[in-house]
């Protein structure tokens, strides 16, 4: 069992309802692989491990006892540090928050305990989750572990590097401008953003705590190395908000396909007005290529009724007012007041936008699903880039926006980094994002699997395969 790190969390699980393994070897497993690998890449930043090894040792005696197991029963697991979990320390990156111990549990960390599986650590991510790079105050810097001169994204970056190294099977990620899908793509991982509204999320830090909103394009969603895993952890974080529990239900369509000869699949691939790089190119090419090998069909030119730019435009003014909240009032007065076009100004008046523009923005976006919904009457997925590269070097340069990024040798707006998740997420779309290869400098290239609304599971059977075709996820040198 010298590579119980690599198992899938379904794999694991059987092991443990078998006798193969304990819940409690396997913590003990990861434990000591993490103090003996994390040191260069900083994805563990705090321990539960007593509580842990309780939990580990009551899960082996109801596996001797015979009990009904849920589908995950002991298995170990990392939590990202946004989310609260009863009596461990949750920060979310922020030095306001060093000594945050929260009295409850995030609803989906709960809803993972109650399937059986067992938190011992939290992972690393920007403050209050706001960056595409994983760094902040309280626990420092998270590296790539396919190259630790590069992030592994954000701002679910601590758990795609700890999926990344084989210190945990599954994970617990968010995303709202693609920070389930930036850090799957940067680190060569799977990750599936929901429907928007299916997972409740409350316990997440952003709000502060014992905030009840659940923030506009907002979602949370699993994080692992294989697909089924995915679909597992999904089943169990969807439900009812605390609002609709008395009578909401939810049955997720069965995948409108099976096979590549059975599915439409569309491309979107590339688009003069957020360009992709070489490898990028190269990469998602070969995608296409190996499905049409393998027996499918993929419509290249094929394209929803409005245009990238738009998307994007719409989804990064909903993006920044939905982040408002780190401004007061009296800073809010000031940057309605900017006449900036630059990326920061743009990002500052978004952030500033009153309530008759948001209103105007949110027709749009709801625009934008309505020509989703057509094209999906005539498709069953798209395929699309997560970014126009592959993961950036560490810049922690302030302000944010005023970044800037090399794409094939040319320096660009930080803010195109986000031009190719804004259209799923202004559809409140699924998108599953799978490793798809590497780029030339050995990084990988994810590719994103976006679906209609509430077809998550077309999404990830579409991601099965193509993993299966793709290799699945490449293994960092460093991870031995």
């Amino acid at each position: 069992m010298t590579d119980l790190h690599w198992w899938s969390a379904t794999d694991l699980a059987a092991a443990i309802r078998g006798r193969e393994v304990s819940a409690s070897e396997a913590l003990e497993h990861f434990v000591s692989r993490i103090e003996a690998l994390d040191g260069p890449i900083n994805a563990i930043v705090h321990w539960d491990i007593e509580r842990a090894r309780e939990s580990a040792r009551s899960a082996d005696a109801a596996v001797a006892r015979g009990d009904d197991l849920g589908p995950l029963h002991g298995v170990p697991m990392t939590i990202k540090d946004s989310f609260q979990t009863e009596g461990c320390i949750t920060t979310s990156g922020s030095p306001d928050l060093a000594e945050h111990v929260p009295t409850h549990d995030a609803w989906p960390v709960a809803r993972l305990r109650e399937a059986g599986a067992i938190p011992f650590a939290k992972t690393n991510l920007p403050i209050f989750a706001g960056d595409i790079q994983s760094f902040n105050d309280v626990y420092g810097t998270t590296n790539n572990p396919h190259d630790v001169d590069h992030t592994p994204g954000g701002s679910s970056g601590g758990s795609a590097a700890a999926l990344a190294m084989g210190f945990s099977p599954i994970e617990l990620g968010s995303d709202i401008g693609g920070s389930i899908r930036v850090p799957a793509h940067y680190s060569g991982v799977m990750g599936h953003k929901p429907s928007y509204g299916i997972v409740p999320a409350h316990g997440q830090i952003p709000g502060m705590p014992g905030t009840l909103t659940q923030a506009d394009l907002a979602v949370c969603g699993p994080m692992a190395r294989s697909v089924d895993d995915l679909e597992v952890e999904l089943d169990i974080l969807v439900g009812p908000d605390r609002w609709n529990q008395p009578g909401w239900r939810l049955e997720l369509p069965a995948p409108r396909a099976l096979d590549f000869s059975d599915l439409r699949i569309a491309a979107w691939l590339d688009d003069a007005y957020c360009p992709v790089d070489t490898s990028t190119r190269r990469v998602l090419g070969d995608v296409v290529g190996a499905i049409e090998s393998a027996g499918g069909r993929v419509d290249s030119e094929a394209r929803p009724g409005f245009t990238l730019e738009k998307a994007d435009l719409v989804f990064k003014r909903l993006l920044f007012a939905a982040l408002s909240g780190e401004y007061s009032y009296s800073e809010i007065e000031e940057l309605a007041a900017i006449d900036d076009l630059s990326p920061i100004g743009v990002a500052r008046r978004a952030a500033a936008m009153r309530h008759r523009e948001w209103l105007a923005h949110n027709e749009r976006r709801l625009q934008i699903r309505e020509r989703w919904r057509e094209f999906f009457e005539s498709y069953d997925v798209m395929l699309m880039p997560v970014q126009p590269r592959g993961a950036i070097p560490h810049d922690h340069s302030q302000p944010q926006w005023g970044r800037t990024v090399e794409i094939d040798g040319t320096q660009r707006p930080y803010l195109d980094l986000f031009g190719w998740t804004g259209p799923a997420g202004a559809g409140f779309l699924p998108a599953t994002v799978i490793p798809a290869g590497l780029g030339d400098d050995g990084l990988p290239i994810g590719v994103q699997i976006v679906g209609p609304y509430l077809h998550d599971r077309t999404t990830m059977q579409v991601a099965r395969l193509i993993s299966k075709i793709c290799g699945g996820c490449p293994r960092p040198a460093i991870a031995g």
